[in-house]
């Protein structure tokens, strides 16, 4: 790869993740001096690769034109996995859904299978789209347990006896893969696209069939000595002699994952509680979970119960980490940010109960605009934001946008 295209392979990054970004923005995120980022830029322009679409915000003076990638200039496969559902999805460079998201069920646990039952759902999903390999700049995927991200391989599930998981769909797929742990990519989806744009110190909490934190200091992902950093679940917070996922007992996630909201409902309805719940199933744990949360956010009080009791222990958790690291953020994402607000009030009064005031003053707990998305968002920025060093990936772009 020539300086030149690797040099235009930053420009694509920075507008992917930018949006629409002038010239002069730019030249001061790549550290390029304004004649060499504008000749690139113009090759680009020339090539059909970026387009212009119109000036920044008067502020006095001749405003800057602004620029933005050809949302179809090429495409990121992103992979969404948690211990039971996988979602695959097609991103364009404008971060947006091409066709539809597709889940699978594929179980992690236990399933020597699971590694090529992935590759060939990729494959097929892939297939199904339409577009062609050329146009694909790679595959990102998210999934749960210890991932080594420099050796490729997940020390919790998808094992493979030989080579790593990366070399093994990229062997099987042709296409250049990435993979990293799903809390991980959920806060580079926050810091990059979402609620912690900007932010310096942030801590993104990954509310799902557990508990995950994605650490935000110093204004980069903070992964720790050996990539394990934020096992937020595993924090030794109970004394209730519940055996945890871990092996270990009284885990914060054995009282406050999405799991434990469905066992909690399913009590409840064995008991009698006055609810509109019916019908819940651990056979089909997702749409029980989505059941709930719907039913919580429409007002039904045993519902909202729930989610106070699991928002007040998440508290508990939150008000450790202020303590710890003073952040200036707590974004709540994942699966069970689908309850949105109300969330707020339980943690809030844990950190109320449990925090040093001076220390968790001027800490702000807020909902994430990503959503259920941001695993799916995280995938493919993780793709992106390896873009201008992605060795497998084709080096150049031709004018009609085809990766060649």
């Amino acid at each position: 790869m020539t300086k030149q295209a690797a040099y235009k392979r930053k420009l694509i990054k920075q507008l992917y993740f930018g949006g629409m970004l002038s010239c002069t923005d730019l030249s001061v995120q790549t550290d390029k001096s304004l004649p060499v980022t504008t000749k690139a830029l113009n090759e680009l322009i020339e090539q059909g690769q970026v387009v212009e679409t119109g000036y920044a915000t008067s502020t006095g003076g001749r405003r800057p034109a602004m620029y933005s990638l050809r949302p179809d200039l090429m495409y990121v496969v992103s992979v969404a996995m948690d211990q039971l559902i996988t979602r695959m999805a097609i991103m364009d460079m404008q971060n947006k859904v091409v066709g539809k998201i597709e889940s699978v069920e594929l179980t992690l646990p236990n399933n020597p299978d699971a590694l090529e039952g992935l590759k060939l759902h990729i494959e097929k999903f892939i297939a199904a789209s339409g577009i062609s390999k050329q146009k694909i700049a790679g595959i990102g995927i998210a999934m749960p347990g210890f991932v080594d991200v420099k050796k490729g391989i997940n020390h919790s599930f998808l094992r493979t006896e030989e080579g790593s998981i990366v070399s093994y769909i990229e062997a099987g797929v042709g296409l250049p893969v990435l993979i990293d742990n799903d809390s991980s990519l959920i806060a580079l989806a926050e810091l990059r696209l979402g609620s912690a744009r900007s932010r310096v110190n942030a801590m993104v909490i990954n509310i799902s069939w557990g508990v995950g934190l994605g650490m935000i200091l110093n204004g980069e992902l903070f992964r720790g000595n050996n990539g394990f950093a934020g096992e937020f679940s595993h924090i030794p917070v109970f004394t209730n002699n519940k055996m945890c996922s871990c092996g270990k007992s009284g885990c914060l996630e054995t009282e406050t994952s999405l799991l434990v909201v469905v066992e909690k409902a399913m009590q409840g309805l064995k008991e009698g509680k006055t609810t509109g719940l019916k019908n819940l199933s651990l056979e089909h744990i997702e749409d029980t979970a989505t059941a709930i949360i719907n039913a919580a956010v429409k007002g039904d009080k045993f519902a909202v119960e729930l989610f106070s009791g699991i928002g007040y222990n998440i508290g508990r958790g939150v008000a450790i980490l202020i303590h710890l690291l003073n952040p200036e953020l707590i974004v709540l994402s994942g699966r069970g940010s689908g309850v949105g607000k109300l969330w707020l009030a339980p943690i809030q009064q844990a950190i109320n109960e449990h925090c040093i005031p001076k220390i968790a003053e001027n800490t702000v707990v807020q909902i994430s605009t990503l959503g259920h998305q941001a695993e799916i968002i995280g995938a493919a920025a993780l793709v992106m934001e390896n873009f201008d060093t992605l060795e497998n990936a084709p080096h150049e772009i031709s004018v009609n946008g085809l990766l060649a």
